[in-house]
């Protein structure tokens, strides 16, 4: 190759396959080329995969001269992946590149699917490129020698940094940039991220604010204008009472047309619960798409999943329903529409989604928007807003993750061991932990070998060693056995494998569902009805039932809230009911409109809203912030907490993404709360902390903070401890905490968490803030209004079974039309 044009190869390579590479891709090669670390900001299907492996490969080539002739061996660059299943798909673009260009690299992957046979190969002999997790980097660092390993590393590339960003995987990562860093002098260290509000943040924290690597950098966005095309499906008969217990079902025959002229359709839900009952009821109203239509979620077995992705591929599928699971950019460059489920509660989500359709350059996406319940149209509405502007969320890194810093201090120790001046110096270095103080680092170090002070008389948590000349290691092979199959920072409610009596695997079920069955009781999964036999070593054994009702399994995952972004577009949209410009899907709402201002109002920008009524259930007060369920919550129990200061009065609490509702045997004195400002910010964590029982929520954020610590161990692979038990374990160290140990950093982390993460406080605030510069107008009502119907309708279907609330929702529905 010519020194002189060091790019030749790349472009001979895409002239070879009629493409023409974009500005970015040729920015991209060279700033790699040129020695620059960075984060590259393209959308989904634009190619980003060949900006950065043909740069790597391409500055390889450039150092090293007889790389054609006479590779070295060895690991050369690392491609960082959060999903496992996108790593098929990166591996095959990448190998094809070398393949084709003759250069004898190997491309490998290594993930939790990766079997003990190749991984024992990879030991021998790593491959040239290796695409891996963070899970799995964090693995490698817990081997013996594992500087060998990484000692000619060029370049490591983390894929959807916007997706580890705000999660404790992202700190995962940035614990193992900064030691990667340490070993391989020259490393290059390159983030890919589809559009977040926060890009220059999000680099920072990839490169580790104010350090060399970032000083060395580049930001380098692809201009290139994702056409985007949303359809909102809007029913002929519009609800004025809207509900979701339904999941939009009733409007399933508007998507059968869309099914049928298209080659692909992904149905994207969002919760595995409603992925379940779209697939049954097409296949039931529609047998004729049997073997046509498939299902995709992240409890269904690995096997099916592959044969999914890969006849999505093919075409052999007409429609696949699924969730998130589908979201990240697995190549599927035949699908042709995607049809949206319910409003998926943030932007970037949804952007995310539409990008699978058109997945090519220059390619039109289009995704159909088919709302759950009457009230998402203004949902649809605000998407299109965002669309158009490209409005899109941050996402908000964390800060002192301790327990994530206590498991990678123990992967060191159980590796070759440390020397806590050396790692201190380059956890400094991260953004997660800039603030660290020396006295906050040596109660970690007092941590991990002595087990902090209240557990220092206990053995199995005194897992390091100091050895003479001051280094940090594990010595104990029991304690870094368990230690290597706890590493991770995603703790689950214990899953239980469903097996059929006869054998055969079906998925993976959450405990807490199965605890809600008895055998006999019949429930839908991976779209079959099946009849639990028994329960036996954390696996579910069932068999096939023919009969039609089932229940259907929920996940805690299934629990989702609209983003600040979200809100902020919904309330503008809102405000927009009562004006003459308005898009048509608020326009399609006017009827709805109506009768909620015949009731009360519809709030202008300046309003907030609170409406009372009375019913046989109780005094009712329902509250308007449009801030997403999480604030809701927060608020709501905070309003109670201080509502009851004024009179003594107890309340049950429901809310939605739009509202909440505070629901009392008593009648509301709603005078008094406007007289005595009760949205103030003062006094607010204090008053949260007494109203929200705090304790209890913090309770339960420290179980997943105590495993990734190492203090509570979650089992082997096939003796996982349940639920239960680490539950009451984590609960007793909690309390232990509480009463003998207030200053542990790891209890004051879960306080800390559920404040900032679980309740949202800074976005509670800003709300707070808001609603105290608006004029808030308060409506007596006769009887609930179509914007509260949907809170009271939430909070039945807490209480009774599908069947009865469906039977009495129904007739409150008859009873308000004929008032």
């Amino acid at each position: 190759m010519k020194k002189e044009n060091p790019y030749q190869i790349a472009e001979d390579w895409f002239q070879h396959r009629n493409w023409k590479p974009f500005p970015f891709q040729k920015q991209t090669w060279k700033a790699v080329l040129g020695g620059k670390n960075g984060l590259l900001n393209a959308p989904t299907g634009s190619g980003k995969t060949f900006a950065l492996w043909i740069g790597i490969v391409l500055n390889y080539v450039h150092k090293n001269p007889d790389a054609f002739t006479n590779p070295k061996k060895g690991l050369k660059a690392v491609w960082i992946t959060p999903l496992r299943a996108l790593s098929v798909e990166i591996q095959q673009a990448t190998q094809q590149f070398c393949d084709e260009i003759g250069l004898d690299f190997t491309v490998g992957i290594r993930t939790g699917d990766t079997s003990t046979q190749d991984r024992a190969k990879q030991k021998k002999n790593m491959p040239d490129l290796l695409i891996t997790t963070p899970e799995s980097l964090h693995l490698l660092l817990a081997s013996k020698g594992y500087d060998k390993t990484f000692k000619n590393l060029d370049a490591i590339v983390i894929d959807e940094w916007h997706e580890l960003l705000g999660s404790k995987r992202g700190v995962q990562v940035e614990l193992g940039l900064s030691r990667l860093k340490t070993i391989c002098s020259s490393l290059q260290i390159w983030g890919i991220s589809a559009t977040i509000g926060n890009l220059q943040q999000a680099q920072e924290v990839l490169l580790g604010p104010e350090s060399k690597s970032l000083q060395n950098s580049e930001l380098i966005k692809a201009h290139i204008q994702k056409k985007i095309k949303v359809e909102s499906i809007i029913p002929e008969k519009m609800e004025r009472f809207p509900w979701r217990g339904h999941l939009g079902l009733h409007l399933l025959e508007e998507i059968i047309p869309i099914l049928k002229t298209s080659t692909t359709t992904l149905i994207f839900t969002n919760t595995r619960s409603q992925c379940e009952l779209w697939f049954q009821a097409i296949l039931s109203k529609h047998p004729e798409f049997a073997g046509e239509i498939a299902m995709h979620h992240g409890s269904i077995n690995k096997e099916t999943r592959l044969w999914v992705e890969g006849a999505i591929r093919n075409e052999s599928l007409k429609a696949v329903v699924c969730t998130s699971s589908l979201d990240l950019g697995v190549d599927f460059a035949p699908v042709e529409t995607i049809i949206q489920i319910g409003g998926p509660k943030g932007v970037a989500r949804f952007l995310q989604r539409a990008g699978r359709s058109g997945h090519q350059p220059g390619k039109e996406s289009v995704i159909y928007f088919l709302p759950t319940h009457a009230i998402e149209l203004i949902e649809a509405s605000a998407l299109q807003k965002a669309v158009k502007e490209t409005v899109v969320e941050d996402r908000i890194p964390y800060l002192l993750s301790f327990d994530v810093l206590i498991q990678y201090l123990t992967t060191l120790a159980v590796a070759d061991g440390f020397y806590p001046e050396e790692i201190f110096n380059e956890v400094q270095q991260t953004f997660c932990f800039q603030a660290i103080s020396e006295k906050q680092w040596k109660w970690v170090l007092n941590f991990i070998t002595k087990g902090s002070q209240t557990l220092e008389n206990y053995d199995e948590y005194q897992k390091v060693d100091i050895e003479e000349d001051g280094k940090f290691k594990v010595n104990n092979r029991g304690v870094a056995m368990r230690h290597r199959l706890s590493i991770g920072t995603i703790v689950s409610d214990a899953m239980l494998q469903v097996k059929y009596v006869k054998g055969g695997y079906v998925g993976t079920i959450e405990e807490w569902f199965i605890s809600k069955l008895k055998p006999g009781d019949v429930f839908t999964f991976a779209g079959r009805n099946l009849e639990l036999f028994q329960v036996k070593e954390m696996k579910v054994l069932v068999k096939k039932s023919k009969q039609k009702s089932a229940k259907v399994p929920s996940w805690m995952g299934g629990r989702m809230s609209f983003s600040s972004q979200m809100s902020d577009l919904l309330r503008e949209e809102l405000y927009k009911a009562n004006h003459p410009n308005r898009s048509k899907e608020i326009k399609a709402l006017s009827s709805l409109f109506e009768r909620q201002k015949r009731e009360s109002i519809v709030p202008e920008p300046h309003q907030f809203l609170i409406e009372t009524f009375k019913s046989r259930e109780g005094y009712h007060a329902v509250f308007y912030p449009f801030e997403g369920r999480f604030v809701h919550e927060a608020m709501g129990s905070l309003m109670a907490y201080r509502m009851s200061l004024l009179q003594p009065i107890t309340f049950s609490i429901a809310f939605n993404d739009y509202g909440f509702e505070l629901l009392s045997d008593q009648e509301i004195y709603m005078q008094q709360v406007l007289d005595n400002d009760l949205f103030t910010t003062k006094y607010l964590t204090d008053d949260l902390e007494k109203s929200l029982n705090a304790t209890e929520m913090a309770r339960r954020k420290f179980r997943d903070i105590a495993v990734i610590a190492g203090l509570v161990f979650q089992g082997y692979p096939n003796k996982l401890l349940k639920s239960k038990h680490l539950q009451s374990s984590s609960q007793l160290l909690f309390n232990v905490f509480k009463d003998f140990e207030p200053d542990n950093l790891l209890y004051q982390q879960a306080y800390r968490e559920t404040f900032e993460h679980t309740l949202e406080e800074g976005r509670l605030i800003q709300a707070m803030e808001r609603i105290m510069q608006q004029d808030i107008v308060w409506k007596a009502c006769e009887k609930p209004t179509p914007f509260s119907f949907p809170i009271i309708t939430d909070r039945l279907r807490e209480k009774l079974t599908s069947e009865k609330v469906e039977d009495r929702i129904r007739r409150m529905m008859a009873q308000l039309e004929k008032d």
